[in-house]
C-alpha cells in the first residue's frame, strides 16, 4: 500500500465530503500519519470511513469526525485542552499540534500506555497523559479552554460545563442510537452554554457515560 496515497485519498474522499474544509486542518492531516497510531493488527483499517479497532472492543472515532472535531472547536495556541478518552492518542496529537497543552484521560491504563509510546514516537510533548475515569469530568487542571469527549454521552455532564472556561467549547456527540448527534457547546460569556449541531452518526458510548433520568412503566 502506497501510505501517503491512502491517506491523501482519506482526506479527499472522506474528510473534504464531511465539510472539513480549514486548509490548517487538512494540511495537518497529511502530516500526523494515522497508520501509526493504530496497532498493526488493524493497521490496513487506519484510512477507512469506519470506527477503527485499536484493542477487542474498543475503537477510535472514524478520521472524518474526527477531523471535524478539530476544525469545530478552533483550536488557538494558547488553548488549554482536555480530551476524554485518549484511545491510540491520534487526536490527542492533532490537538497537541494547534493548541497548548492536553490534559488526556483514559480509564484503561494499557491504551493510556499505548498513546504515550505513539506521541513520544511522533515526538508530541505538549500532553499529560493520566488515567481515570473522566465521562463526568475531570477537575484536576481545570479550567480547560476546550474539552473534547470521544466516545458518544446521551447527555452532557454539568460538571463539564462548570470545568470550562468562559467562551470555551466543548465537543461532544449526544445522545442513543440510532440518533446521536454531533454536537459543539460554547460557554458565552454570560456563562450560559450555546449549541451547534453538524451531523447525526452513531459511534461507541464513553465508559461510564451519565445517564438521564428514563421513565419506567
Amino acid at each position: 500500500m502506497d501510505l501517503a496515497q491512502a491517506r491523501f485519498n482519506m482526506v479527499e474522499q472522506q474528510i473534504r465530503p464531511a465539510e472539513v474544509l480549514d486548509e490548517k486542518v487538512l494540511d495537518l492531516l497529511l502530516v500526523v500519519k494515522r497508520e501509526d497510531f493504530i496497532p498493526e493488527a488493524w493497521r490496513n483499517l487506519a484510512f477507512v470511513d469506519m470506527e477503527t479497532p485499536i484493542k477487542a472492543d474498543v475503537r477510535t472515532l472514524p478520521p472524518r469526525i474526527e477531523a471535524r472535531l478539530v476544525q469545530e472547536v478552533a483550536v488557538k495556541p494558547t488553548d488549554k485542552i482536555l480530551e476524554v478518552g485518549t484511545g491510540c492518542g491520534y487526536t490527542t496529537a492533532l490537538l497537541a499540534k494547534l493548541g497548548r497543552h492536553v490534559y488526556s484521560v483514559d480509564i484503561d491504563p494499557e491504551l493510556t500506555e499505548m498513546a504515550r509510546a505513539n506521541l513520544d514516537k511522533a515526538g508530541i510533548r505538549n500532553v499529560t497523559l493520566e488515567t481515570g475515569d473522566a465521562a463526568q469530568g475531570w477537575a484536576a487542571n481545570a479550567p480547560y479552554d476546550i474539552i473534547v469527549i470521544s466516545g458518544s454521552v446521551p447527555v452532557l455532564p454539568t460538571q463539564f460545563v462548570d470545568q470550562l472556561n468562559r467562551g470555551g467549547r466543548i465537543f461532544a456527540i449526544v445522545g442513543d442510537a440510532p440518533i446521536m448527534r454531533v454536537t459543539v457547546f460554547t460557554k458565552e460569556a454570560d456563562g450560559k452554554l450555546s449549541e451547534r449541531q453538524f451531523m447525526e452518526t452513531v459511534v461507541t458510548p464513553l465508559t461510564n457515560a451519565a445517564q438521564p433520568k428514563r421513565f419506567s412503566f
